[in-house]
Order: C-alpha cells, then structure tokens, then sequence
C-alpha cells in the first residue's frame, strides 16, 4: 500500500509538506503542490486523515472534559460530539472530573494535555483561576460548552439560562399561577456554578415582570439531580402553605419533585404544576412540560467550531444568535414544550 512517504520521495519534498498540500493549506505553493497532486494520482494514493494528520506534527485526537458523565446533559453531548469527531478522523479523549479535585489537578493544571491532544472541549466544567493560567500555557485551541466555563479567546456554544427559566415561569403565570416555588443548584455544588444562578435570575425577573413578588420561603436550593429535586421539595412543603406550581432548575430536579408531591398525597398537575428545563430522555415518558435545550446540537456545534480552524475548512454558516460580549459565542434556541404536569390551578 502506498504511504505518505512515497508520495513525499517522488515529489521531493517532506511528508509534511504532502499533508499541507493535499489538505490545500495555503502555506504551500502553487507549483509544489501540482507536483505533490502529480505524485499522488501516480502513486494512487488516498489520503488518509490520521496519516497526514500526524505528518503535520498532530495527533489526531481532541480532549472532552465534563464535571460528571453520568449526568444527562454530559452523556447527550458527549455522545454527538464523539460521532462529529469520528466522521471528521478524529478521536476522543474523555476526562470525567467526577467532583474529584485531584482529577482537575491532573487534567487541568499540569501538562497532562500536551502533545496528547490536538484541541480541547470543556463541557460546563467551572474553572478557577489557576485552571485559566494553565489552559493558556498549553497553547492550545479550545471550545466552551455552557454559559459557566469561559476560557478568553476561546469561542463558546451555550443557551440563554435566565430566557429560560423566564420562559418556564412565564408559562406557569399565563395559566394562572401565583404562588410559583423555585427549586434550583446548591451553590456549593460543582455542578451548579453559574447556571443556577442565572436561572433562578430568570424565574425572578419574570415574577417581577408579572407584578409578582419573589418569595424567598418558596426558593429552596439542592443538588441537580432526582434526589436534589425529592429533598428541595419536600423542604418547600414542610414549610407550609405550598405552592400552586413549581419551576425546576433543570428536569432531574422536576422528577424528583413529582416524586416527593406524591409522596405527600399531592397530585400534578390537579394540586401542583411542575415544569423543568432540558427536555431529558425520560420528560416525555412522564409527561412533564419543559424548556427543551439542544444539548446534542451543542456538542456537534462545539466540534465544528474546533474542527473547522485545525482543518483549514471555510466556516459555513453558524446556527443561533451571536452572543453580545463574545462574537465567537453561539446561543442556541430554547422551546416550550407543554405536556401533562402543568395545567391552571384549582379554584378555591
């Protein structure tokens, strides 16, 4: 089989030089590279990704690192971002921090990275100064995920956390609601960074906007998963005089609060709306209302905008709205989706 040296040795120049040229860099000359194409339909060579890849000094392989891979949100990106990279020749390098600060250590601030990647992802992953600092040593080309991890110069795919949860809550007021609870992220959790923050500032501003005043008794905070939302709601009903409906952080969350309302003898949406934000795998089967987000788009989205430069590919046209304080940052669309847990509260 033809390999990339042959076609180097009978064009007189350097393997390096064959890979520039047959993924038309501009860095070689016109001349150079007819003598190179020449060579290559003589010898009928086909170029192979990873070969011409490594030619040129690259590994052919990009880091993903996410906070936690069990977590819905992670898993569906990760998912489409390993098929983007694998139809493009590359491979996928996953760091699962997995709350371990002896993993972000390793990962983020020594040179775990150099030399055994080409580019990196980071999934929702909070950072702290000392993690810019190394990330900027590196050298490397990077993508964000998610409104709570931004790396300078780095481009970064996210949606519009406070949009949705002013959505969602908005759904609930037109319906009928006025007593709306909130439950959201334990500011202590690695997970919550930024996005609780934002989405629980949504659910005020649209209270506000309503003419409604935010009740502090009716915002409870835990962790985003099933068993945050069944402790944070069972935390709201003990406190007495319960909500009409509440808005959940994220869908986790809403399930576990369908879980602790039955659990009380309450029944959604008869007693109590529940909506969530995400549009998880299991939303559907429960019938619960959600703020859907493309967490699947994002990852693909994420691996072009890497894919792209390291490629020499012309950038085609980029979905969602250029975000105001980084042009090379995408916000993708949210949508209603209104199924059986939300519905106008009973008449008394």
């Amino acid at each position: 089989m033809t390999k990339i040296d042959d076609v180097a040795r009978l064009a007189g120049v350097s393997t390096a030089t064959v890979s520039r040229a047959l993924r038309g860099l501009p860095t070689v000359s016109a001349a150079t590279r007819r003598r190179v194409l020449a060579a290559a339909e003589q010898l009928d060579y086909e170029v192979s990704p990873s070969a011409s890849r490594l030619a040129g000094g690259r590994t052919g392989t990009v880091a993903v690192v996410v906070p936690r891979i069990t977590r819905w949100f992670f898993s569906t990106i990760v998912e489409a971002v390993e098929e983007y990279l694998h139809q493009s020749g590359y491979d996928l390098l996953l760091y699962n921090l997995g709350g371990r600060e002896q993993v972000r250590q390793r990962v983020l601030r020594t040179a775990n990275l150099h030399k055994r990647v080409d580019a990196i992802m980071l999934v929702a992953t909070p950072l702290r100064p000392a993690d810019l600092t190394a990330l900027a040593a590196l050298e490397l080309p990077g993508v964000t995920i998610s409104s709570g991890s931004r790396v300078p110069n780095w481009p970064c795919v996210r949606i519009d956390d406070v949009a949705a949860a002013r959505a969602a809550t908005r759904h609930l007021i037109n319906l009928g609601h006025h007593r709306i609870a909130h439950i959201s992220g334990d500011p202590d959790d690695e997970l919550a960074f930024t996005t609780h923050l934002d989405r629980r500032r949504g659910y005020q501003a649209e209270l506000r906007a309503a003419g409604l005043r935010p009740d502090p008794s009716l915002d409870v905070e835990s962790t985003f998963t099933i068993d945050g939302g069944t402790r944070a709601t069972a935390e709201l009903l003990a406190r007495g005089d319960p909500p009409t409906a509440i808005v959940a952080a994220c869908d986790e969350m809403a399930m576990g609060a369908m879980t602790a309302l039955r659990d009380a003898g309450l029944r959604v949406p008869q007693d109590v709306s529940v909506i969530g934000i995400d549009d998880h795998d299991l939303a559907g089967m429960l019938g619960l209302s959600t703020i859907a987000q493309p967490a699947a788009e994002q990852g693909r989205l994420a691996a072009r905008m890497l894919l792209d430069p390291l490629e020499a590919r012309p950038p085609g046209p980029i979905p969602g709205q250029q975000s105001a304080d980084c042009e090379t940052s995408v916000i993708l669309p949210t949508r209603l989706v209104v199924r059986e847990s939300t519905a106008p509260p009973r008449a008394h």
